[in-house]
């Protein structure tokens, strides 16, 4: 059965979930008030160069300065080249520092590749991109490349030709995937349309003043219809008419001879819980994924990396030790592949596989996990066992994963995933009891509040220092229990003395 988008579109929030075969696959989620930053184009302005570390920040009109990384500063290119790489050796040539390309206040045209995330400002670019529905324009560069999916030779020929046919114009062209089999008027189309908007862009940024956003790439729901080829979509699902006729006159534009069949849905109860998709997204934002099998993955990320730990659970296999885990192992490989897709998990993931002692039964795992993210359209880099026997790799991040848009931190943990516990708790309030009566300030009457979960601790395991708080230290305190909250916070407050 082939994949279809469902669609659920508000004036506030677009969602596009990726069903094939009653499973979710991928989940985009947009708001009106929170465009996607990634792939905007912005005339900047240069804050700071730092050579220590071979980067600039830039002035891109957002609440945090961009970073601007050496390596994503556009080539020179010379007759000499520069640096100083060597042919022999076969090293490449090393660019001039960054402080000789770049100066303070310097105006530069970049675009965003990461979306800011948490507490980091936006990643952008000088190498800019313009992706359309058959070609990728890089104004940058001077290069014609085919996708390495186009095995063929003839048509990655046919297709280079088909290209150049056009002529010189802006930059280089990257030839997408979908391009295979189409006709060459409509791949001159389509590379036509992208240079008409790079002379637009260029035209602006030349009287714009830094710093302004100049292009903006197409909302989620278009952008995903533009991207069918990738996904293999032949069905559109869509809740609202208005955006079903605005899908239908995008397709009608930029792909009439390829889209998708179109569908309202117009039934009382809402799509994606018509087709299960609510309840498939929470299940997403759950630590723990079971298998089939009985066994499980539990997915922990943090800010520097994202650990998933594989485990048997209640899958016993039925031969022996070696066959649960290489079973359970190469089960797990295809459903950590969907849940990174589904999560939108990006940057270093360690995986913790179960151990393996034959060399053959890890190599058939890592080929598992490689052959389950060639469905990727996310870039991701598997480096294999390390030595102490986990998985490491990488996954490209342009944005916040899913977690991080639908989600706040707990404000009971603030994140951590745990609070203080009962007894640690208590033992802090018997301190900081201890202490006021000698601090000088001359209080003598105060409240405490805690929680029930903690005064009952008290009552039962400290029963003479709750009876002796007011004696012992010359003061009086009032105490007062609470349900709400976490057991790992209490407050000690000093009050007026009565009349």
């Amino acid at each position: 059965m082939s994949r279809q988008l469902i669609i659920n579109a508000t004036p506030n929030e677009a969602r596009v979930a990726t069903v094939e075969n009653g499973r979710l696959l991928q989940i985009d989620i947009e708001r009106s008030r929170h465009r996607s930053a990634a792939g905007r184009i912005y005339k900047g302005r240069v804050l700071r160069v730092l050579p220590g570390i071979q980067a600039a920040f830039v002035d891109i009109g957002l609440p945090k300065a961009a970073f601007l990384p050496s390596a994503d500063l556009i080539p020179i290119e010379s007759p000499e080249g520069f640096g100083s790489g060597s042919i022999e050796t076969g090293e490449p040539p090393l660019p001039p520092p960054i402080e000789e390309r770049l100066s303070t206040s310097q105006e530069l045209l970049v675009q965003v590749s990461k979306e800011p995330i948490g507490s980091k400002g936006a990643r952008v670019t000088a190498n800019i991109s313009l992706p359309g529905r058959l070609v990728v324009l890089l104004p940058a560069t001077a290069q014609i490349a085919v996708s390495r999916r186009i095995e063929d030779e003839d048509e990655r020929a046919r297709l280079r030709a088909a290209v150049a046919a056009l002529g010189e114009g802006p930059g280089g062209v990257i030839i997408r995937t979908a391009c295979e089999g189409v006709p060459e008027e409509e791949i001159q189309s389509d590379l036509h349309l992208l240079r008409r908007i790079w002379q637009q862009i260029h035209v602006a940024s030349e009287t714009a003043a830094s710093p302004t956003l100049l292009h903006e790439d197409l909302d989620v729901v278009l952008r995903t219809i533009r991207d069918l080829h990738v996904l293999d979509v032949s069905r559109v699902v869509v809740d609202d008419a208005g955006e079903l006729e605005r899908i239908a006159h995008f397709i009608e534009t930029v792909m009439p001879t390829t889209g998708p069949r179109l569908e309202l849905y117009e039934e009382v109860e809402p799509i994606f819980d018509r087709y299960d998709i609510e309840t498939k997204i929470e299940k997403a934002l759950q630590p723990r994924v079971w298998l089939r099998s009985g066994g499980y993955i539990v997915i922990d990320p943090t800010e520097a990396l994202t650990s998933i730990d594989v485990n048997t659970g209640r899958f016993v296999g039925k031969t022996d030790q070696r066959m649960t885990a290489l079973r359970t192992n190469l089960e797990a490989a295809t459903a950590i592949a969907e849940q990174l897709r589904l999560r939108d998990i990006g940057g270093v993931i360690v995986i913790d596989f179960i151990d393996m002692a034959s060399a053959e039964d890890r190599d058939s795992v890592l080929t598992a996990l490689n052959d389950a993210l060639q469905e990727e359209r996310t870039r991701a880099e598997v480096n294999g066992f390390s030595p102490l026997g986990l998985v490491e790799m990488t996954r490209h991040r342009t944005r916040e994963s899913v977690a991080q848009q639908l989600c706040s931190p707990c404000p009971t943990c603030h994140g951590k995933g745990v609070v203080r516990g009962v007894a640690t708790t208590a033992y802090d309030v018997l301190r900081t009891v201890h202490g006021i009566g000698n601090d000088g300030s001359g209080r003598r009457h105060f409240v405490l509040t805690l929680h029930d979960d903690v005064a009952a601790f008290l009552q039962e395991f400290e029963p003479d220092s709750i009876a002796n708080f007011g004696h012992k230290e010359g003061v009086e305190i009032a105490i007062e229990t609470t349900t709400e909250g976490s057991s790992g916070h209490f407050r000690l407050e000093a009050v007026p003395a009565h009349s």
